[in-house]
């Protein structure tokens, strides 16, 4: 090892980190001592690792952009508690229901609502299968086809924003929090269409997969649907009003957490006791989060210390190359790393080593809308990777709340929805302008 020059030792360090990730190590933690041994290697010594910890660890969490984390999640928390999830769901089965495949429809759209003011997509699946998977059960779904459409829509809770995900992208490449917001908006509603589209073909191809539940009077679905609104003002609030510039992302997450807050405590779902669970909770995937955060500062400080962005960003300039080729290898990889990891590490891992290859590229666009147009690609292919067996992580989370269905039938049913995202990416890659028209129209 000693041997080494600093680039092999980037080099070398990746490997080993994924060794360490696949033994169970944490993320946060494998990501934080590749970091210190690699600073340690290069610069000979412990002064100037122990240096960089504690500029680090200062920067990472006194960060006035991070502090936007913690209040989307008890966004999340409180609007789980305000009985949101129950809401929308309700509301969207009423009006689809009776069709078939209704009911699975309806717990994508529910999934797409409830990611609106989520931002989590493990979270998203985890809350919406409480709420779905007793319905579709009631009226005929099978086991399979029920747990792969609440996996899917689950990936929903990331990509509709606002996006915790996507906030890590806009530190991390120095993009506008607000200009992703706007630009994720129609990928997120064309995903959600998609997936309605293939619940609608699956059904097809297997009659006995799902049932109808009869029609909903329209006097009852217009209740149902009065019972979304403060859904819909929370969105419009925090979304329109980052937008509009009326305050920061931060302090829209705020309002947000604040107004889902009083949304719970008036339909009674917040009391002292739940309102501790969701700080207590909010405090832990905060601090698992900021862990990571660090982690992988400290490890992207030691790979630009080695020079290893900059290095491989040169050597694939010199491999003439198709833009188009170089940026379907790179989608590739996030495919088959997605598999193995969750959203945040890999965009945290990830991103400071291909961001620097994708700016150098040409792709007709210039570089702020590279950077969004990637970004909104990426967090897409991630998310794939957690529908993607065998290991996707939110097949794990619905199979854990449906242990009657054997995972093997899972994927079956999954593998159709995979099908889709794919399409998805396939045309969003081709035609950069869909998730760029919001953002070239309104700005």
């Amino acid at each position: 090892m000693l041997d080494l020059t600093n680039f092999e030792l980037g080099l070398v360090s990746f490997p080993l980190l994924l060794i360490m990730i696949f033994l169970r190590v944490p993320i946060g933690l494998s990501m934080f001592l590749t970091g210190l041994f690699g600073y340690m290697m290069i610069t000979g010594g412990t002064n100037v690792p122990l240096s960089k910890l504690k500029n680090e660890t200062y920067s990472t969490f006194s960060s006035y952009s991070l502090s936007i984390v913690p209040l989307f999640l008890l966004m999340g928390h409180f609007a789980t508690r305000g009985g949101m999830s129950q809401a929308l769901f309700k509301a969207a089965e009423s009006f689809l229901g009776h069709r078939r495949g209704g009911v699975a429809m309806a717990a994508v759209g529910a999934c797409a609502g409830f990611g609106s003011i989520c931002g989590s997509s493990l979270a998203t699946a985890a809350t919406m299968s409480q709420v779905a998977l007793p319905e579709l059960r009631r009226y005929g779904y099978s086991g399979g086809f029920s747990t792969a459409t609440l996996a899917a829509g689950g990936t929903l809770g990331i990509l509709i924003p606002p996006s915790v995900i996507l906030v890590i992208y806009a530190i991390l490449t120095e993009q506008n929090i607000a200009k992703l917001f706007l630009a994720a908006f129609i990928p997120g509603i064309l995903a959600a269409l998609g997936y309605m589209l293939t619940i609608s073909v699956y059904v097809r191809m297997h009659p006995d997969a799902a049932g109808v539940r009869p029609a909903v009077p329209w006097h009852e679905r217009l209740r149902n649907l009065r019972d979304v609104w403060p859904v819909l003002v929370v969105f419009v609030l925090v979304v329109g009003g980052i937008y509009r510039g009326w305050f920061t992302p931060t302090e829209g997450a705020a309002i947000g957490a604040a107004g889902t807050g009083l949304i719970a405590l008036f339909n009674g779902g917040l009391n002292w006791a739940t309102l501790m669970e969701s700080f207590i909770a909010t405090a832990r995937s905060s601090a698992m989060i900021f862990f990571i955060v660090l982690g992988a500062g400290f490890y992207n400080g030691f790979l630009a210390l080695s020079r290893v962005p900059q290095e491989l960003s040169d050597w694939v300039g010199t491999l003439g190359y198709s833009p188009w080729i170089i940026l379907t290898m790179i989608l590739v990889l996030y495919l088959v790393f997605g598999c193995l990891m969750d959203s945040l590490s890999m965009i945290l891992l990830t991103i400071p080593i291909f961001f620097p290859i994708i700016q150098m590229l040409d792709f007709g666009l210039n570089p702020e809308e590279t950077a969004i147009w990637f970004g909104i690609i990426v967090l897409i292919v991630v998310e794939v990777g957690l529908i993607t067996p065998p290991v996707g992580m939110n097949l794990f989370v619905i199979n854990s709340m449906d242990r009657l269905t054997p995972m093997v039938e899972t994927y079956k049913a999954v593998m159709y929805f995979v099908a889709s995202d794919i399409l998805r990416v396939i045309v969003l890659v081709a035609f950069p302008g869909i998730t760029l028209f919001l953002l070239r129209v309104l700005h």
